[in-house]
């Protein structure tokens, strides 16, 4: 099949073309581990994982690797370590502030059905390969050192800016530029600086005596390069993250290699707000993967993380995403049905059905591939004897590229933090045994059967199937 996608350098949606089908390599900016992340952080978390797993459909498993990293050295990091633990030396704070924040952000993320990147590497353990695109940079007359600082050299490079197109003054606005001493031009940026008293530090590049710490933007060029290479196929991130950090990323790695493109393709998801408003602390909007998941805080319940993630993929990924309780609702409702379609059923058809990947193969289009995957429940519910049984493992397998619809029925209603799981084939012979019941017009039976179902938050829906024969399906009362 072929796939398409919006590449945020040319504006353009092209036809992706990898540089080695064999080996499809993906670059993704991951979290700087210092607190919960929120549901902002979650977005290409949920996105980039369709894609990778899109990737691993048209190419093979073996065939894409897919990095994201995590920044464990950052001033936020720092100041984390120092508030929550005072009394420890500052370098043994950080590394436990980084280890819980990061099991809790794998926590979160696996609770949103995101599988796990090929390769997930830590800035700090990349320093060498950090000091070395730097060592490259000043040799090719790119950066200079000036006052134990070494700073890249904007003016060095006719074309940046080409990927977030902005002018001068724009740039120096979006930057928050620092006026500094030590920059011979304010668009410089810091590629490494001397660290302070206490705080993390290794030998510095470019000659400087004291010890030091990278800047935030050459961690990534260094890790792609240690990882996917000088060149790669796709490279994504938020919108938020165009100017200044991809920007500068590609400055650093096409001066460092004497390249044209550091990525073949440049891929951005868009903002998100909540209920209309930007998030911020401030608002009282501010949630978190793990409050969604465990807590009441938004909209007075709890949420699966399946519901979050068909909440997140209802908009197309390029686009604004307005997170309301209505949207996880709907999602809540629109998965109830699915699982009511599919049941306990574990097989999946041979291939997902090819609308379906359509749809995500033009641009990630997971608005309209949920589309598809609604039009085929009501084949489903349309369809009867084996060709129901077809329908059904054509809808998982569907769903499943998407992330969805991974588990059993009883599975979900277990994975839901509202409802009380079940033992679905317990469930499945009452329903038998009422069936048994009304055909035999034992109504005083099929009466205590659907109350002891009650009991158990099992609501039934009886109904017929297009012949005519009496169905009945269950879903947990909510």
């Amino acid at each position: 099949m072929e796939l398409r996608f919006h590449d945020t350098m040319t504006k353009e949606k092209r036809r992706f073309q990898p540089l080695d089908p064999e080996n499809v390599r993906m670059y993704v900016c991951g979290p700087t581990v210092y607190d919960f992340a929120h549901i902002g952080n979650a977005r290409p978390v949920i996105v980039f994982d369709v894609l990778f797993r899109l990737l691993r459909h048209v190419y093979g498993d073996g065939h894409v690797t897919y990095v994201r990293n995590i920044t464990d050295v950052d001033d936020k990091i720092n100041d984390r370590a120092a508030r929550d633990y005072p009394a420890l030396p500052l370098n043994e704070a950080i590394r436990k502030v980084t280890e819980l924040t990061g099991s809790q952000f794998h926590a979160d993320v696996d609770a949103l059905g995101a599988l796990r990147p090929t390769v997930e590497p830590r800035a700090t353990e990349h320093i060498a390969e950090m000091r070395e695109i730097i060592e490259k940079l000043i040799a090719n007359g790119n950066a200079y050192v000036e006052q134990d600082h070494v700073l890249f050299s904007v003016g060095s490079m006719p074309d940046y800016g080409k990927l977030s197109r902005r002018s001068l003054d724009e740039m120096i606005a979006g930057a928050r530029v620092d006026v500094a001493p030590y920059k011979r031009d304010a668009m410089d940026f810091v590629l490494w600086k001397p660290s302070k008293a206490g705080e993390p530090s290794w030998p510095s590049p470019g000659g400087i005596e004291v010890e030091g710490r990278p800047g935030w933007h050459i961690e990534c060029s260094a890790m792609a390069w240690k990882h996917l290479g000088e060149q790669f196929d796709i490279h994504g991130g938020g919108i938020d993250l165009v100017f200044p950090h991809h920007e500068n990323e590609i400055a650093q790695s096409c001066c460092a290699f004497h390249a044209n493109r550091m990525a073949q393709v440049w891929m951005h998801n868009g903002f998100l707000q909540v209920e209309g408003d930007k998030m911020s602390k401030s608002l009282g909007n501010f949630v978190t993967i793990r409050e969604l998941l465990d807590t009441d805080k938004f909209a007075g319940r709890k949420w699966s993380g399946e519901v979050l993630r068909l909440a997140m993929l209802r908009t197309h990924y390029r686009q604004p995403i307005d997170w309301t309780a209505a949207a996880l609702e709907e999602s809540r409702k629109t998965l109830d049905s699915w699982y009511d379609l599919v049941g306990d059923e574990t097989k999946a058809a041979a291939a997902p059905d090819a609308g379906v990947l359509d749809a995500l193969g033009d641009d990630l289009n997971t608005a309209s591939a949920i589309a598809r995957l609604h039009a085929i429940a009501a084949e489903v519910r349309a369809g009867t004897g084996d060709d129901q049984v077809r329908l059904r493992r054509k809808l998982k397998a569907s769903a499943m590229i998407m992330g969805l619809l991974s588990a059993t029925k009883a599975e979900y209603i277990a994975a839901d933090p509202q409802v009380v799981a079940v033992d679905a084939a317990a469930v499945e012979a009452l329903i038998a045994a009422r069936a048994a019941a009304r055909a035999e017009k034992n109504w005083k039976e099929s009466d205590r059967i659907r109350d002891q179902l009650a009991a158990m938050k099992v609501v039934l829906k009886d109904g017929k199937d297009a012949s005519g024969t009496p169905v009945t399906t269950w879903e947990i009362a909510r």
